[in-house]
């Protein structure tokens, strides 16, 4: 069975740092496209990064021009999302997925496996 678990969401002040993992069992990360994903409430779920598992090419990362960037650490079987400069915007549930296949996209519906997410929440 395949499980996702992230953690280290948390309250930061605008401008500052989070990073946010994703912890795997079931499931190799570097066999498979991952991404992250975040929902805020009224707000559809939206790509802020993905990488392919064939390249390591990253993407996804327009909705927050660049501020989060994504990486795995195949040792610990592990995804993390760095996430800089956050703004109050940024406030929304933050979840890790896996696609299945190699190429990573901003579509959320071509992701077969998700965490059940971790909340960032942002302070002005």
């Amino acid at each position: 069975e395949v499980q996702l678990v992230e953690s280290g969401g948390g309250l930061v002040q605008a401008g500052g740092s989070l990073k946010l993992s994703c912890a795997a069992s079931g499931f190799i990360f570097n066999e498979s496209a991952i991404a992250w994903f975040r929902q805020a409430p009224g707000k559809e779920r939206e790509a802020v990064a993905c990488m392919s598992s064939d390249d390591g090419i990253t993407n996804c990362a327009d909705a927050v021009k660049g501020r989060f960037t994504i990486s795995i650490d195949n040792a610990k079987n592990t995804e993390f999302l760095q996430m800089n400069n956050l703004e109050t915007e940024d406030k929304a549930l933050a979840s890790c997925a896996t696609k299945g296949d190699q190429v990573a996209y901003e579509l959320a519906g071509a992701y077969k496996q998700w965490g059940q997410g971790t909340q960032v929440t942002v302070s002005s």
